[in-house]
């Protein structure tokens, strides 16, 4: 039998190959390896899936070991060592065309950079809006209207009572909720039992809430099919009531929830804006 060649791989094979291998690969490896597979690496279907680095320039990384600082030092030599964050994270949303489904932004996320990929990114299914970007979050909830088909979101530390209602107005296929390290008080539960009525994951873990907060999630969300709560902090562990009230769902996780000794004592807002 005949060994055949991997440049003689059918085009959209390839593109479906190409699209799984990650950003650093699929833009400073696959392109030089021949024309055709340059060509494919052009092709739109390859960048509907953007995993940004946490870190796009190397200055920004504290850790010598972290795994962004090579892919940093690569785009320094590729491309312009002073190659902004707004700049490049245009670069590869473009070569989506329109295509993207999901994307991770970087830490350090531009409102520049964000209202371009809310006017280019229309099929959005996913968005992860990253660790340090609470100086987006304000203008987060005027975006929400373009992205139709958002199904999943991960949220920063703030504005989730500003967020949610729009969601819940928008976004009709809304199912999947990440919100970890938050403070949850009254104000946010009720936004997520009243503005999200579809919502089956919800992700809190590492969280800060009151027991009589998690109750209000609970009876309100009533297709949740999962629900993680780990290491949470506000109230003394899961008990009756709780494991009663969650018997609905198929996954329920909440190991080492606990209560701190201080915690009455001090601001909860206060503790998470780290």
């Amino acid at each position: 039998m005949e060994e055949r060649k991997w440049e003689e791989l059918n085009v959209d094979i390839l593109v479906n190959v190409l699209g799984r291998v990650g950003m650093e690969s699929l833009l400073l490896d696959v392109p030089y390896v021949c024309k055709h597979w340059y060509r494919a690496s052009r092709e739109p279907q390859c960048w509907e899936n953007l995993i940004f680095p946490t870190y796009i320039k190397s200055d920004d990384i504290m850790e010598e070991d972290s795994p962004d600082r090579a892919f940093a030092e690569r785009l320094a030599v590729n491309y312009e060592e002073n190659l902004s964050i707004t700049a490049f994270l245009k670069f590869i949303v473009n070569r989506s065309c329109g295509r993207t489904t999901i994307i991770k932004l970087p830490n350090y996320c531009t409102e520049e950079a964000l209202e371009y990929v809310a006017n280019e990114c229309p099929r959005l299914k996913v968005l992860h809006v990253g660790v340090f970007n609470m100086s987006i979050e304000d203008i987060i909830p005027k975006f929400i209207s373009k992205w139709k088909s958002l199904e999943m979101m991960r949220v920063g530390k703030l504005h989730m009572e500003e967020v949610l209602p729009q969601i819940g107005l928008h976004c009709n296929n809304f199912i999947w909720l990440s919100a970890p390290y938050t403070y949850i008080g009254k104000n946010e539960a009720s936004a997520i039992v009243t503005s999200l009525p579809k919502l089956k994951y919800l992700d809190l873990h590492n969280g800060s809430f009151e027991k009589e907060t998690l109750v209000m999630i609970l009876k309100g969300c009533k297709k949740l099919v999962h629900l993680d709560i780990r290491d949470c902090w506000g109230f003394h562990g899961i008990d009756a009531e709780i494991l009663e009230l969650a018997s609905h769902i198929p996954t329920f996780v909440y190991e080492g929830s606990i209560i701190l000794p201080f915690y009455d004592k001090v601001n909860e807002r206060t503790m998470f804006m780290v």
